[in-house]
């Protein structure tokens, strides 16, 4: 008897003794990992101590500023109160620097520190590594490669494009406003500057805007399959935004596989496979379009090619200096920024317009000397709008596509006043911030388009819309031009005035959106 209980026992005595040195291990790295947090918040706080911010909970940080709504006013009282930066803390050993003065964005701007890791990591799912994401030496060839893309001799011809694409949103919204003269009108822009980016820079025939579209391209989808898969497209964007800034400040979603565990790591991904299913279609088109020898010799024979057209060519000749993964990122990134952020810039310039109707007028006086009704715009019309561009200039002071980017300092790196920061640091360059710093803007929060008028001064990186050093928007002078063609056709066709009853609140994404939509009341001009 004895014999049979001690055959039982022992197996128990080793499992419990398993058990108990997994414990130990497990409570083991349970310090070690607390040790590090805070060996790691020691070194923060340290390398922000000369940097006073709000009173922060030493577990959740700056939380409250996230939670109700208030980000951006938030972000406009440090400025008027801290001196240049402040840090801002998520959690306890995650910090950034806020930075809004110009003297210090033209110090970080003028280095070439990375994007934030922690951040760019989420995004690369959804763009992978193109422009947007990549750093050093690969940034630098695929900067040089893709820069003949957007020559003046490019973008000149690309005004009839643009002008199309604004005439069919326009004639939408003539049909609309003969049911309510009221339109949230951020989805019909989206649209529309999709429409102009396919046609402008990937050679597109069809409409991204109009189920009357018609489509050149042989055994395409239909017009209206084309209509819902670019607001599946534009969707996914906004959703892919989204769930970006959610990740980024939740403290259990830094995790790869725990996130693909959540409910938002499943949505993510399928947001990922819609946009990718849209951007794959654009790339297989024109792939196709160029087996034909007539269009191959015809795009060779061009002085200078489009965005894809310099992708796919630097395949063709070499096929080891821009791998399919390369190519797909590319087009990603470029698809989004090339119509997001304009949208954003056309959808707020035109609101900015609409609450202030004496600087609309004096636009559109300027736009119909110059034009007459509007039935071409060309690219020499574009530097005969001084007036027009002072406003749009203001509206993109006040309302920046892009709120803010990030850097990863690459070394250390020390600011005017004599304040530095130590090699590793994440630094966060509040566009919005610095365009509503009383210290640099004074009224910032009045509409002054005076404050652009030539000859005026400012200093050089106090205005960043498309931000500014070597990383500058490489497509900024694409995109103010098609924003002021979108302005001047609105105005010769349109009157605008606000919704009172819905007031935009901007909302920092990765593009300035509104919570609620941008709702404006249109009538139509005899």
């Amino acid at each position: 008897m004895s014999v049979s209980v001690l055959s039982f026992t022992r197996p128990l005595d080793g499992v419990s003794g398993l058990l108990q040195v997994a414990s130990l291990l497990g409570f083991t790295l349970l310090l070690l990992k607390a040790a590090q947090l805070y060996l790691r918040r020691q070194w923060l706080l340290k390398a922000v101590q000369h940097f006073p911010s709000p009173p922060s909970h030493w577990l959740f940080g700056h939380i409250q500023e996230f939670q109700d709504g208030q980000e951006l006013q938030g972000l406009q009282k440090r400025a008027e109160k801290y001196p240049c930066a402040s840090p801002r803390w998520l959690w306890g050993s995650k910090v950034t620097l806020e930075v809004y003065n110009p003297d210090y964005m033209k110090v970080i701007l003028g280095r070439s520190d990375p994007k934030r890791h922690d951040s760019s990591r989420f995004l690369a799912p959804w763009i992978g590594y193109g422009l947007l994401l990549l750093n050093g030496q690969r940034w630098f060839q695929h900067r040089r490669m893709l820069t003949p893309a957007f020559h003046y001799d490019i973008l000149k011809p690309y005004m009839r494009l643009m002008a199309d694409s604004v005439h069919v949103m326009l004639d939408k919204w003539e049909d609309l406003i003969r049911q309510n003269s009221y339109l949230e009108i951020f989805e019909h822009v989206s649209l529309m500057t999709l429409d102009t980016i396919m046609k402008c820079a990937f050679s597109y025939q069809g409409s991204q805007q109009a189920d009357r579209a018609e489509v050149s391209f042989h055994q395409g989808p239909s017009a209206s399959s084309r209509f819902r898969i670019s607001q599946s497209y534009i969707q996914a964007i906004q959703d892919l935004s989204n769930l970006f800034f959610s990740r980024v400040r939740n403290a259990f979603h830094q995790n790869d596989i725990i996130y693909k565990l959540t409910p938002e790591g499943r949505w993510n991904h399928r947001a990922c496979q819609l946009a990718h299913q849209h951007t794959d279609r654009v790339i297989k088109l024109r792939k196709a379009q160029l087996q034909e020898e007539g269009e191959l010799e015809k795009v060779r024979s061009k002085r200078h090619l489009d965005f894809l057209d310099i992708l796919l060519f630097a395949r063709m000749e070499d096929g080891s200096s821009l791998s399919d993964k390369d190519l797909r990122a590319e087009v990603d990134t470029f698809m989004f920024e090339g119509h997001d952020t304009t949208a954003s810039g056309i959808s707020w310039i035109l609101y900015a317009l609409a609450t202030h109707p004496e600087h609309q007028q004096m636009c559109r006086q300027e736009i119909q000397i110059l034009l007459g009704d509007g039935a071409s715009i060309t690219w020499d019309h574009l530097d005969k709008m001084p007036y027009t561009t002072m406003c749009i200039k203001e509206a993109l002071r006040l309302y920046p596509p892009v709120p803010g980017i990030g850097r990863e300092l690459s070394k250390p790196i020390s600011f005017p006043d004599g304040r530095s920061l130590p090699k590793g640091f994440p630094v966060s360059l509040s566009i919005y911030a610095l365009h509503h710093n009383p210290n640099v803007w004074p009224n910032p929060e009045v509409f002054d388009p005076s404050r652009f008028a030539p000859g005026s001064a400012r200093h050089s990186h106090a205005f960043l819309p498309f931000s500014g050093g070597a990383r500058n928007c490489i497509g900024k002078q694409f995109a103010m031009s098609e924003m002021k063609v979108a302005v001047a056709l609105t105005l010769l066709r349109f009157e605008l005035a606000p919704d009172p009853s819905r007031v935009p609140v901007p909302w920092p994404r990765i593009v300035l959106r509104s919570k609620n939509g941008i709702h404006l009341h249109l009538r139509k001009l005899l």
